[in-house]
């Protein structure tokens, strides 16, 4: 990388070197796990750097659910702060890992249309991307009606794949062939924006990018067949045909009924017990997941003590962020209904004793 490449991100890192300070220590960890209840978690939380968040709701309003929703809008003030300092080669990546908050929303907004939810109901399960979403979640929600919704998302980026996939739902009145199209699309165009960029930033993108893309079809596939008992062309239909480490013919063979924990053990080593879990495929499949989304925790990590000067660090550092906010809302749903902390902590990302080599 030239000297352009350097001096254009040395602003970049040295944002994400102050911001990366202000994530939950171990200590901090530990005082969390420890909280008795949803009271003391808060409390916790409001002296920590989530503190200025939570402080503007009073008391008597933060729930479970809107404690979540505050945590969520520290994520998203960080994006929108790297995203504004990112050299303009590297922004549109940027912009596209932020709008995988934006399929999220939009997802949630079709489901509480098919609910009857109220947009009251909603307003506070959706991240709060701010003004620069495209997506008109108040005015769907009052439509009452996913046709007429999804009417009002022409011209932006979620028309052409939701247009294709509206004739089954309207034949199935069943919102997964919406889902999985703006699932495919958004991890599609994450691909390519990852593999257009050039040199270290395409490098580290990929590096780190690329494990996330792999977790997430994996995934799908093992869901397809397990849960959903889809056919094997429907299985090829509705998985991405390209990965890092995960690849089509993996993807294939899951498909045609290959034994998924040989698999899974080939693409990686470092897993260990997966036999075991894929036999309560109740619990097990989530265990799984968590053991997988680990490994891409320990990648961000290690490009975070790497050469600084590059896409990776700005993406490593959000992936982590959200990783966090993922564990605390964890937590939160946990110290509300008084959980067994042997019923919830395999589902913490980040804490450092899940996470030692």
């Amino acid at each position: 990388m030239g000297m352009g490449g350097i001096s254009g991100y040395a602003a970049t890192n040295a944002r994400v070197r102050s911001m990366y300070s202000t994530l939950l220590s171990p200590q901090d960890y530990a005082r969390l796990l420890e909280a008795p209840d949803f009271d003391t978690l808060i409390t916790l939380l409001k002296r920590s750097p989530y503190g200025p968040s939570l402080e503007d709701v009073k008391d008597r309003d933060l729930s479970p659910r809107r404690a979540a929703f505050q945590l969520r809008a520290r994520l998203a003030e960080a994006y929108t702060n790297l995203i504004y300092t990112t050299p303009f080669q590297s922004r549109r990546l940027l912009v596209q890992l932020y709008r995988n908050f934006e399929v999220d929303n939009l997802k949630a907004v079709l489901r509480g249309i098919v609910a009857g939810a109220s947009w009251d109901q909603v307003r506070f399960l959706l991240f709060p991307l701010g003004p620069v979403t495209v997506l008109p979640a108040q005015a769907m929600m009052e439509t009452r009606n996913v046709t007429t919704a999804i009417e009002l998302l022409r011209g932006t980026p979620y028309e052409e794949p939701l247009s294709f996939a509206l004739k089954r739902f309207s034949a199935e009145q069943n919102l997964f062939p919406l889902e999985v199209a703006l699932d495919l699309s958004y991890w599609r165009n994450l691909w390519n924006d990852s593999i257009q960029l050039a040199g270290q930033d395409r490098m580290q993108a990929l590096r780190i990018l690329g494990p996330l893309i792999d977790v997430t079809n994996l995934m799908w596939a093992i869901r397809y067949r397990v849960y959903h008992h889809l056919s094997e062309e429907e299985m090829i239909n509705y998985t991405l045909p390209f990965g890092y480490h995960v690849h089509d013919q993996d993807i294939r063979a899951i498909a045609a009924g290959a034994d998924i924990a040989r698999i899974v053990e080939r693409i990686y080593p470092e897993i260990s017990g997966v036999d075991e879990l894929l036999a309560d495929t109740r619990s097990g499949l989530s265990i799984l997941e968590m053991k997988l989304q680990r490994e891409i925790v320990k990648g961000c990590q290690a490009v975070l003590l790497g050469n600084p000067f590059h896409i990776g660090v700005p993406i490593a550092y959000l992936l982590l962020h959200k990783m966090e906010i993922q564990d605390l809302t964890v937590l939160i749903e946990a110290k509300s209904t008084q959980a067994r902390p042997e019923d919830f902590r395999p589902y913490l990302l980040m804490e450092p004793a899940l996470n030692k080599a």
